[in-house]
Formats: structure tokens, sequence, C-alpha cells
């Protein structure tokens, strides 16, 4: 299991990228290390992860959130990153996110997402959705 690509797209094995930050062993050192370790814990269906990641303010009630059951993760493409940096406060990362609806049809839900340090830790504060 080591060697498996970590479905975040970073080329690195899930072992050495998103594993640890999605079992609490380590947090991400940037913006788009959280953002990247969020989308596998919606592929992996880590609902906690997700969660835990999220700003108090803008957090849903866990009924709201679902079970991440659907849908079917493809892929994801970070298309670019403003601050978020180790020594940032703030920063923001634009992605697309490719999936299956419940019918098999490719489709991608494309967000700016900002991000911002809580205690130190990057968290998820929100996100605008845009295009198609």
């Amino acid at each position: 299991m080591s060697s498996l690509p970590c479905p975040c797209g970073s080329g690195a094995s899930f072992a050495e990228c998103c594993r640890p930050f999605l079992r609490g062993e380590r947090f991400p050192d940037t913006a788009e290390q959280l953002m990247r370790s969020r989308y596998t814990a919606h592929v992996r269906r880590d609902p906690a992860y997700v969660l835990r990641t999220w700003h108090p303010d803008t957090r849903p009630a866990p009924e709201k959130l679902g079970d991440l059951s659907a849908p079917q993760w493809r892929g994801l493409d970070v298309t670019s990153t403003e601050d978020g940096g180790p020594a940032d406060a703030e920063g923001v990362v634009t992605f697309s996110a490719h999936y299956e609806d419940g019918a098999g049809n490719p489709a991608s839900l494309h967000e700016t997402s900002t991000f911002v340090r809580v205690d130190g830790e990057w968290v998820y504060l929100e996100g605008s959705q845009f295009g198609g």
C-alpha cells in the first residue's frame, strides 16, 4: 500500500503525501497541501478529516456534509496558488476536481478556495465555484 500513488496527484506515494495528514501524524505546511489532503479525504471517504480541517466559523454540521459516498473522484488539477506558504497566514488555491456522476458521466468542480491559519494550522475557510 505504501507505494500507491497519492490520489491528490502530487506524484508522491500516498504513504509519503496525504496519509500522515489524514491520520493526524502531521499537519500540512502549506494551503495547497491542505487542499490536496482534503481532496484525498473525499476520495477515501473520510468526512472526519474534511470537517476537522474546516474553519469553525464556516464548518457545516456533520449531517450537512453527508457520507461522501458520491461522486467517484477521478483527478485533481491545481491551477494556481497565491500565498499559503509556511510563513503565511492566508492562502488561495484554485483547482479543478474531476469526477463521474451517478450515471458515469464525466464532470468537474472548479473552485477558488481560501485557507487561513487557526492556532498555527491551516484550515479551509470558504470557496467560490466557477465555470463548468
